[in-house]
């Protein structure tokens, strides 16, 4: 097995992700967001030659950091497919499941890639380069409304009419077509001393879209009741609080929207139960060495009998 690659990516709240998953070392593990591989290795290391690690990762260059053992797989797909490729594997449940959200350091600082503010990239975004839609089209090709529709659910912007609008009339006179065209555009617009983070939110929102990143989300959460064994754990991190109010509401209520439904007799139907009533955040000295854990928010449940 290779060394942890941190030049990949650096694991936000390594400790805490291995504590939240409660590991037996004959169980089975799945990690949705393989990445740079530095929690699956974690997690690897702690399992027996009997246990088994799953990973999912859509992206092509995660691929490199996988390794060959009897008792890992990596599954080159998106973890919206979940339970499918897991009654392929012939398993049909887990004891623990972790997904790290958003954008690894590798995906942000690829040359090409697109999700950096900070270089001039083609506008791509795309996580699994066979997607059809990319960064491009959504810019070019988006109505007003539906800019306007994504930047207010997404990138939570102050006057998401006024960048829709801003960018089609750009876009009217000559397309836009890289990471540097955008900001040229955005940055007629953007909030004095607070430019870099008023760019994140739409490069965000864009990417978002591009990704259908919320859609996967629920349909992962929801395959977990099934996939997850009574008493196993699901550990998701996040980065972005339209996530976490998911993750916070599915694990609360079991319901995406944070509705309750109760039995015949009362009594509230959820297939979680919280190990974390509130979320775990980075201490300082974790933002410090690694300033993208700054808006990690890591919540953690156990899977309830029946």
């Amino acid at each position: 097995m290779t060394t942890n690659n941190n030049t990949y990516h650096v694991p936000v709240m390594l400790h805490e992700c291995l504590e939240g998953l409660n590991i037996h070392p004959d169980g089975v593990y799945v990690d949705v967001t393989f990445g740079g591989g530095g929690h699956s290795r974690a997690i690897f290391e702690r399992l027996s030659p009997k246990g088994k690690l799953i990973v999912f990762d859509q992206d092509p260059d995660a691929q490199r950091n996988a390794w060959e053992a009897p008792n890992f797989h990596f599954i080159p797909a998106n973890f919206s497919f979940l339970k499918n490729y897991l009654r392929v594997l012939g398993i049909p449940q887990v004891d623990g499941i972790l997904a790290d959200l958003g954008v690894s350091s590798h995906q942000f600082d690829a040359a090409s890639r697109g999700f950096s503010i900070r270089t001039n990239d083609t506008l791509d975004m795309r996580m699994n380069q066979q997607g059809e839609l990319s960064a491009k089209e959504v810019v070019n090709t988006y109505t007003e409304e539906e800019l306007i529709k994504i930047l207010r659910k997404y990138g939570e912007v102050d006057y998401p009419g006024k960048i829709a609008g801003t960018i089609c009339r750009a876009r009217s006179k000559s397309k836009l077509k890289t990471t540097g065209d955008l900001i040229d555009v955005l940055a007629t617009i953007a909030p004095k001393f607070k430019e870099h983070k008023f760019y994140a939110q739409v490069f965000q929102a864009i990417r978002m879209e591009v990704n259908g990143e919320i859609d996967v989300l629920e349909k992962f959460l929801l395959q977990t009741t099934e996939v997850i064994k009574p008493e196993g754990r699901l550990v998701v991190m996040s980065y972005h609080s339209l996530e976490d109010r998911l993750v916070k509401n599915f694990m609360k209520r079991g319901n995406l929207d944070g509705s309750i439904e109760k039995d015949f007799y009362g009594n509230v139907l959820k297939p979680f139960t919280e190990v974390t009533r509130k979320p775990v955040s980075p201490n300082e000295e974790e933002i410090e060495r690694n300033s993208r854990a700054r808006s990690a928010k890591l919540r953690i449940a156990a899977r309830n009998n029946g």
